[in-house]
């Protein structure tokens, strides 16, 4: 069972902190809670203890996996196929699947996307949402401030030739 103090990961709404443990009725019915504190946003999420383990929840990577991430950021990105529509739902469900290197890869294939064309409104929200994932489960892995983080990425996404071939 998770404690108080625990830094994990809601996949679709990234890393936080478990800050408490409520009872909260819903429905006529009192379930625990975890409360979970999300650095970005100073959002609040709260989790049913007993769906905990069916919606993914689970810990936040080591240090010594963020070299795994840098890795995928560094590189070459994929090559989108198909319609916007298409795409958008094929990397929805990379990033519905928690792993944290399927994040910074749909990340990393957005931002590309964008700065060769555009994308869509849809796929910024996504590109948006993957960031803030992104951020918040670096946040503390690195136990670093989320400007730290986004400045590391703007740098290894910056220093990506296959990004900056593309803006040529």
């Amino acid at each position: 069972m998770l404690q108080i103090g625990d830094k994990v990961v809601y996949p679709m709404h990234g890393a936080g902190e478990i800050s408490g443990i409520e009872d909260c009725e819903a429905f006529g019915e009192t379930k625990a809670y975890y409360v979970l504190k999300l650095p970005i946003g100073n959002m609040k999420v709260m989790i049913p203890l007993d769906n905990a383990d069916h919606i993914g929840l689970r810990d936040v990577i080591s240090e010594d996996e963020v070299a795994a991430v840098e890795k995928v950021l560094r590189s070459e990105p994929e090559r989108a196929a198909g319609s916007w529509n298409k795409r958008f739902h094929a990397n929805l469900s990379r990033m519905k699947s928690g792993d944290i290197c399927d994040v910074a890869a749909v990340a990393r294939n957005l931002i590309l996307q964008d700065r060769q064309r555009k994308i869509s409104s849809g796929e910024r929200r996504l590109l948006d949402l993957a960031r803030q994932i992104l951020v918040s489960e670096l946040v503390y892995a690195c136990e670093q401030t989320p400007e730290e983080v986004e400045g590391w990425l703007e740098a290894i996404l910056a220093g990506n030739g296959f990004i900056r071939a593309a803006e040529g």
